[in-house]
């Protein structure tokens, strides 16, 4: 499939990059619960989720969501889902479920409304759906675009981290602007 540039490579938020990069690289969807150092915890790097995918990323401009969501979930764990049947937080998979990073990025005031237009979308936003079945699923707008026009989405749905014009396959549960400095 074809795509352009959007933006000069000057404007294109590291994160975009990053997550890039790891095509060829994560080549397994692997949703398995490992026990990680911390704070800057990872798996293994042929390996991870949807999530996985946006947390190097993050972590690529000086963010790391593992120790960001454990210690807000750690003063405010009535505040993050309660689907896991947990007592209190766990910093080896709590950032990594797509439910939490969508309370921790609202409670950053990242939230912006989703849109059904294409241009609504920036580089580097995050995207959040709910894929059939109910399941959550993120990714990273890029800052390619599809023959259609529509920006390309990194992600990793199942066959390792992929560019791919998703945005629209799947009813868009979350849109989010990070304001990292």
């Amino acid at each position: 499939m074809p795509t352009t540039p959007s933006l000069p490579a000057g404007d294109v938020p590291r994160r975009v990059h990053e997550a890039r990069s790891r095509i060829g690289r994560t080549r397994f969807y692997d949703p398995a619960y490992v026990a990680l150092d911390y704070p800057g915890g990872d798996v293994a790097g042929d390996r991870g989720v949807c999530s996985d995918v946006v947390i190097r990323a993050l972590r690529a401009e000086g963010l790391d969501l593992q120790q960001a969501v454990h210690e807000d979930m750690r003063l405010h764990f009535e505040a993050y889902p309660q689907h896991w049947g947990l007592r209190g937080p766990d910093r080896n998979i709590d950032h990594r479920r797509v439910p939490n990073l969508q309370r921790w990025f609202e409670r950053q005031g990242w939230s912006l409304p989703p849109q059904a237009q294409a241009d609504a979308y920036l580089p580097g936003d995050l995207v959040t759906w709910t894929l059939p079945g109910g399941l959550p699923h993120i990714g990273i707008v890029s800052d390619r675009s599809g023959a259609d026009g529509v920006p390309l989405v990194i992600h990793n749905i199942g066959r390792g981290t992929r560019e791919e014009n998703v945005l629209f396959a799947y009813p868009i549960a979350g849109h989010y602007r990070p304001d990292i400095d």
